[in-house]
């Protein structure tokens, strides 16, 4: 069911201030979460290349089929 940020404001506003830190916390931790996902795509992003020379050569051929 898809809600719009006013609606989530407007619950968050119906809280008490002990509550507000913990909804603030939460979306930090959210947001620190997904800068270290995209860390993560982007240098195994940018690694593919350099990995490609080691992962893909005709000794290791056989590891492909399983």
């Amino acid at each position: 069911m898809p809600f719009s940020a006013r609606e989530l404001i407007k619950k968050i506003q119906t809280l008490p201030p002990d509550q507000l830190i913990e909804i603030k916390d939460f979306v930090d931790f959210i947001r620190r979460r997904e800068q270290e996902r995209a860390l993560t795509r982007d240098s195994s992003a940018v690694s593919v290349p350099s990995f490609s020379k080691i992962w893909n050569n005709p000794e290791d051929g056989i590891y492909d089929a399983l």
